[in-house]
């Protein structure tokens, strides 16, 4: 929980000349190739030393962990005020990294956060340079992807980053504070061009266009060859509810195939080569898998809001199925958006899938992806959309499918491995997620493919807590990268220095340190296959490739 602590504004103020006095100098024209020419001062630390590995291991291609479901400019989705800060900002860290205005004086305003966490959070909104109360494993509504601490993660041995631009119209509608419109493909559009604009801030701390680590990939062999230059592949992909305006109202579509064919090809235009059909809500090309809890009741809200249907319930036909649904009570700023009188509906217990599966056009937006060589996002379909799809796939010998973040039922594992598919597990409590991954090891040795993992950072949801100093394996710094190439020390931002073991995996640049954690219960055996999950994830998008015209 947040404490409700607010530094006094002079100490702020001393505290940022502190840290612009102590932050280190610019690196030398002549430095190593992985550090920048010039850096921002003040700015975020890496705290990461030794040379990032490059080349391929034995036996194994390109090496390394991959991060396969992030959201690295989510903050421009959602009306623009619901992730507060910034990836980066010419202005600076203290530019990037600022509470949204209406969070202050307390926190009580970030409504998102308040509707969607259990008990007070009340927070002290200052971010740099003294970041008391976030941010946090737990916080929905705060930057965690400063691109400082990707850098930290990819320093310590991620090379593969796939960053799913991100919206919702309704999300948007409902809250009161906003910066843009709420169109879902206009945010989409935006967050593509910050992508681009955040690899050229890099390219120029690194020496020029080209020589940064964040490097925009748009196939597999530019992706390998980013890779074996020890450099990190960043893949672009969407997830949103309403995809090329794709909505359904009272179960009408409100898209057509026209528009489908023509918003993918702008989306391969622009580099996209993955993607969701439908998230969240159920749209005109397919049911989701539902949420559950409070979350649940409010985006089930939501749905009714933007296409006047409620999601259905129907006793599941095989092994899988989507998630329970509990009914809560509503709060007053989503209530009153609807009609009066109008109740959340109950549901079975037995009755846990969704009626929902892949409409007739999206039928047609599965087979128009795998004519483009597009990746297929599996998670967020229902049970129904889901075997379908891979249906489908199966039809026609395309690899090209993803689970990400553990949202897809693993009764389709084996399915999805035998078309030559990718999974990857949600970065979990680590005991919870050996337990995860676990579940499906058998499989990937019988395929020989590797793990992938699914942060959602700026996702709005939660990430590893703190195991604390009691944990029978607890982390010490410094310690090496999995690899042994480089050495992690405890990570620096302003006058706050984060250690899992007290901090848990707050931010992204924490991720190497949750994989340390991970390590040290006993998980050699996934570790390994973790370090295989770029290589495989490039096996899985090479094969694609073959099956399309825009490989």
């Amino acid at each position: 929980m947040y404490r409700t602590r607010l530094p006094a504004g002079h100490l702020v103020a001393v505290l940022a000349v502190v840290c612009g006095l102590l932050a280190a100098p610019p690196a030398r024209a002549d430095s190593p190739w992985w550090e920048p020419v010039g850096r921002p001062a003040p700015d975020v630390s890496v705290n990461v030393t030794g040379a990032p590995f490059r080349g391929t291991g034995a036996g194994i291609g390109v090496r390394g962990f991959a991060d396969v479901h992030n959201h690295v400019m989510s903050n421009l989705g959602f009306g623009g005020r619901l992730v507060c800060g910034k990836p980066y900002s010419e202005q600076g860290v203290a530019d990037a990294l600022a509470d949204c205005p209406e969070h202050r004086p307390d926190g009580a305003g970030a409504l998102f956060e308040n509707l969607t966490a259990d008990g007070d959070w009340q927070h002290d909104p200052t971010g740099w340079p003294t970041f008391t109360d976030w941010p946090t494993p737990l916080t929905t509504t705060h930057q965690q992807n400063y691109y400082a601490w990707l850098e930290r993660s990819w320093r310590a041995g991620q090379r593969v980053l796939v960053t799913d631009m991100v919206s919702n119209a309704v999300i948007c509608t409902i809250l009161p504070a906003k910066d843009r419109g709420c169109d879902e493909m206009t945010a989409i559009r935006a967050q593509i061009t910050a992508t681009y604009d955040l690899q050229d801030y890099i390219d120029r701390m690194f020496g020029g266009p080209g020589k940064g680590w964040f490097r925009i990939v748009t196939d597999a062999g530019a992706a390998r060859q980013v890779i074996e230059d020890g450099k990190l592949a960043v893949v672009l992909g969407v997830e949103t509810s309403e995809p090329f305006g794709c909505r359904q109202v009272l179960d009408v579509p409100q898209c057509s195939q026209a528009d489908i064919d023509r918003g993918l090809d702008e989306l391969h235009a622009l580099g996209v080569r993955s993607m969701y059909l439908c998230h969240k809500f159920d749209n005109a090309l397919c049911g989701v898998r539902f949420d559950e809890g409070t979350t649940g009741t409010l985006i089930n809200a939501g749905q009714f809001i933007s296409t006047g249907t409620w999601w259905q319930t129907e006793q599941c036909r095989g092994d899988a199925a989507d998630n329970p649904i509990t009914t809560v009570a509503l709060p007053d700023v989503v209530r009153d958006k609807l009609p009066a009188g109008t109740e959340v509906p109950t549901y079975a217990d037995g009755a846990q899938c969704n009626t929902r599966g892949l409409t007739q056009l999206g039928e047609s937006a599965v087979r128009a992806m795998m004519q483009r060589g597009m990746m297929i996002e599996v998670d967020h379909m229902s049970a129904r959309a889901a075997d379908r799809t891979l249906d489908i796939l199966a039809e026609h010998g395309y690899p090209g499918v993803v689970s990400s973040h553990s949202w897809m039922d693993l009764a389709y594992a084996e399915r999805l491995y035998t078309l030559g598919g990718f999974l990857a597990v949600y970065d979990l409590d680590s005991a919870e997620f050996l337990a995860a991954a676990r579940r499906t090891a058998a499989l990937r040795n019988r395929f020989g493919t590797g793990l992938g993992i699914g942060s959602d950072y700026n996702g709005v949801g939660t990430h590893p807590v703190a195991p604390g100093p009691e944990s029978p394996s607890a982390l010490t710094y410094p310690f090496r990268t999995l690899d042994g190439g480089a050495v992690v020390d405890r990570q620096q931002s302003g006058s706050r220095t984060f250690d899992f073991t007290r901090d848990g995996a707050a931010h992204v640049g924490m991720l190497p340190d949750w994989l340390e954690d991970v390590r040290l219960r006993g998980g050699e055996d996934v570790i390994t296959d973790v370090q295989r999950g770029a290589e495989s994830y490039l096996d899985t998008w090479s094969a694609t490739q073959e099956f399309g015209s825009g490989g």
